[in-house]
């Protein structure tokens, strides 16, 4: 089933909206204060919940990713390459984080736990890299270290993609480990569409790794003469989120199309997702991607699209007990919609969709469920925030 645009609000719930920005208004011009500080308490209503929107951190300089220690503190990265450390409402800043290429959309991206992480320590993490330093020339990377005393030690660098680049666009990148322990990490195509169909380029690619950053055993194409051992699935654009889903264990995935054609799938071994060959989207120019085609033999239709794009970043599946009627629905951050959207599923089919915090929080980069059973994101500025929604 391909979606293009949620279901239209009613009538009520489009006057609600307007009058809570309207109240917000007011509040900002007698008050001098921003929108965010207005809304942190605030009490929403969704189509399953009540819930309140808190703030729990400010002043992060564009937080990226998201990931939570056993005791319920939370590490968040900042793309020009920063990792503060929120814990009993403090923000500390994290020592000893390698450099990383803050150029364009790149610089210190994603985060995740090992699986043994109460055993290893281990904290994973990508990045944009500069190769050889001085060359103007940037990769994608992975590496992982250990946080002691709130510094960063012991760090390794685990992989490089192929074929570095003076693009400073779409770099991916998100990190998830399934239910095996192999350790999938998206990559853009670096905005140089073709490597996204090369088996011998990593770039537009889904890669699957052991945790050591060694290519897992039976990847799809590792018998190919041509093709990198590392690599899952081709013909992605720049995929910023990545769950598995908690009951089936499949990956799914979102990315970023050019002027629509965002779009979500789930990723199987082997498949093929088209870009650049097939795409909902078009050129930024208005004309179309190519020939125009959406569909190909021996390439993937998304689940989902979205025209206009949303930009989505960041996604997850929520499991806990604190919103039960949002118990197995699919969270999505989006960045030029400025919104939480959520997805409902029923196998492997979206089936409904609801707009969240419509213009209310901004740019939202990443969304995820703490061990608190609570839903978290974070926000895209140079005074990006942390906020927790809880039901009411």
């Amino acid at each position: 089933m391909v979606v293009s645009l949620p279901r239209l609000p009613h009538v009520f719930s489009m006057y609600r909206r307007l009058g809570i920005f309207f109240i917000f208004t007011l509040t900002l011009l007698y008050s001098g204060c921003s929108a965010e500080n207005v809304l942190s308490g605030a009490v929403l209503q969704s189509e399953e919940h009540a819930f309140r929107i808190m703030e729990a951190a400010h002043g992060l300089n564009h937080p990226w990713g998201i990931a939570f220690l056993p005791d319920g503190s939370i590490l968040i990265t900042e793309r020009p390459g920063g990792l503060v450390h929120v814990t009993e409402g403090q923000v500390l800043r994290v020592s000893g984080v390698p450099t990383v290429a803050s150029v364009g959309q790149g610089g210190l991206l994603d985060i995740t736990l090992a699986r043994d992480f109460e055993s290893s320590g281990w904290i994973y993490f990508t990045y944009a890299k500069e190769v050889p330093t001085g060359s103007g020339s940037y990769t994608t990377a992975l590496g992982r270290g250990r946080l002691t005393d709130n510094t960063l030690q012991n760090w390794q660098e685990l992989f490089i993609m192929s074929n570095p680049s003076s693009s400073g666009r779409h770099f991916g990148s998100r990190i998830v480990f399934d239910h095996d322990g192999y350790l999938y990490m998206t990559i853009g195509e670096r905005g140089e569409r073709n490597r996204a169909q090369d088996l011998g380029d990593h770039g537009g690619s889904t890669l699957r790794l052991n945790d050591n950053g060694e290519p897992a055993y039976g990847n799809p194409f590792s018998d190919h003469v041509d093709a990198l051992p590392e690599i899952f699935s081709i013909g992605h654009r720049n995929a910023q989120g990545m769950a598995v889903h908690p009951d089936t264990g499949l990956l799914w995935l979102h990315e970023h199309g050019p002027r629509g054609g965002d779009e979500v799938n789930i990723i199987r071994a082997g498949n093929n997702y088209g870009w650049p060959e097939i795409t909902y989207g078009r050129e930024y120019s208005g004309g179309p991607v190519g020939d125009g085609s959406t569909h190909r033999i021996g390439m993937e239709q998304p689940l989902v699209h979205w025209e206009p794009s949303i930009a989505p970043s960041g996604m997850m599946f929520y499991t806990g007990t604190e919103f039960p009627g949002w118990q197995g629905d699919l969270f999505i951050g989006a960045l030029a919609g400025k919104h939480l959207r959520r997805l409902v599923i029923e196998g492997e089919t979206v089936v409904h969709q609801e707009v969240l915090l419509q213009d209310l929080v901004g740019r939202i980069r990443d969304v995820a469920q703490g061990p608190d059973g609570f839903i978290w994101l974070i926000t895209d500025a140079d005074n990006g925030r942390l906020y927790r929604l809880e039901p009411q």
